[in-house]
């Protein structure tokens, strides 16, 4: 057992001197002799773990991340196929099936609707940049591909303590969703260089294609790894809340098993209790679908930084799911913004602010983002509420409309 503890604690070593390496300057090809003579294979909960390390031992975020790119090309030929008795990828509705169907739709729009029109010549002919806008406007879809993957699977990844994979890769996310609308704005508007735009389109699309290989290959051999069949069955209903880039999606129902059939205690407590409160009383249900029938959005966050409480109103400003309850704060927003979230939170808990406003334009929306510190009655601070609302309807009222 401790011949098995010592090389894996060795492999572990390899792979944070090779990334090094590569942040030092080395190139793949320098790195890529040490790393196959050091192992015959590499499982992905391995290379977790040293991004993990390699985080924990202060190297930032966003260093791993623009390592991302090279050290899975050296990895890619080692990694051990993880498969459970039953390929998930098979089961139709089951969010591994939905993941591997969508990456095939985008694979598709890459070599059959952006890549045959891709050429130095058929940039200057009419009908073809035509057609090449067309298919990078699809691949804008991605975004909701990445969006349930952001708020469906890192939750659980973090719940698990793989928590370096969900902050690099979400900080790539972020760069192949900028770069794709950049190429399309710059295909639309014809500014650049014939040389300069198939330069560009050809370095997203092949990021696009690596994150393809990472999440089936990494993230989806991890989660398969620890997820439960009723963790699987959560990250499937919420699904619909995000959306699909695909059409068809059967309804997934596992059977569940015998000691999971009928309700679960806590869902028969209090299920028509009453919520007591200083100046009046609610049924748990009245408040659920009042604060649902706000025309803006809430979110709470207890003084722990956990989201505990988010409604669910009809027309929503950000997806949000089930999933993230009880996630912390931090790793609900991508790398570019945490430590924004991480200030007005550290603020709030020391008094030095009671409110923080944020605005931004969102196609036809001008979305106002305000929080609150929240505090009791003896200024005990409790948490943060965030306040959500398209405000443009708002801003084009004139006049007056009385009741009388």
């Amino acid at each position: 057992m401790s011949e098995l503890i010592n090389n894996r604690e060795m492999r572990q070593k390899t792979i944070q001197e090779i990334i090094r390496k590569l942040h030092e300057g080395k190139t793949v090809d320098e790195v890529k002799g040490q790393f196959e003579k050091a192992f015959q294979g590499v499982s992905a909960s391995e290379i977790s773990a040293a991004e993990s390390a390699l985080i924990a031992d202060g190297l930032p975020v966003e260093e791993v991340q623009k390592l991302c790119d090279v050290h899975a090309a050296v990895f890619k030929g080692s990694i051990e196929e993880i498969h459970q008795q039953k390929d998930l990828s098979l089961i139709p509705g089951h969010p591994v099936n939905v993941l591997v169907r969508e990456n095939k739709k985008i694979t598709h729009i890459i070599e059959e609707e952006i890549r045959p029109f891709l050429s130095l010549t058929k940039f200057d002919e009419k009908e073809e940049l035509k057609k090449l806008v067309e298919g990078m406007r699809k691949l804008k879809d991605l975004s909701i591909h990445y969006q349930k993957k952001e708020n469906l699977l890192f939750p659980f990844m973090e719940r698990y303590g793989m928590t370096a994979p969900p902050k690099v890769m979400w900080g790539v996310d972020d760069e192949i969703r900028n770069q794709v609308k950049e190429v399309t704005a710059l295909m639309e508007e014809k500014t650049e260089s014939n040389e300069s735009l198939l330069e560009k389109t050809e370095a997203v699309l092949e990021k696009v294609l690596e994150m393809i290989f990472k999440e089936e290959n990494i993230m989806i051999p991890m989660l398969t790894e620890q997820l439960t069949e009723e963790e699987w069955k959560e990250i499937a209903d919420g699904s619909g809340e995000i959306g699909f880039m695909i059409d068809h999606i059967p309804v997934w129902n596992p059977e569940p098993k015998e000691e999971q059939k009928g309700s679960k205690p806590e869902e028969q407590k209090n299920q028509e209790g009453t919520i007591t409160l200083p100046s009046g009383t609610w049924r748990d249900k009245e408040l659920a679908a009042a604060l649902n029938a706000l025309p803006f959005d809430l979110t709470f966050v207890n003084k722990d930084d956990e989201v505990k409480y988010f409604s669910e109103g009809k027309e929503r400003a950000f997806p949000r799911t089930r999933t993230i309850l009880g996630r912390n704060v931090s790793n609900c927003h991508p790398p570019a913004s945490v430590h924004i979230v991480e200030k007005i939170v550290e603020d709030f808990k020391n008094g030095v602010k009671d409110q923080e406003d944020f605005w931004i334009q969102m196609k036809d929306k001008y979305i106002l983002i305000r929080y609150y510190a929240v505090r009791g009655e003896d200024g005990e601070y409790l948490g943060v509420l965030e306040v959500t609302q398209d405000i443009k309807p708002i801003q084009e009222i004139t006049g007056e409309k009385r009741l009388l």
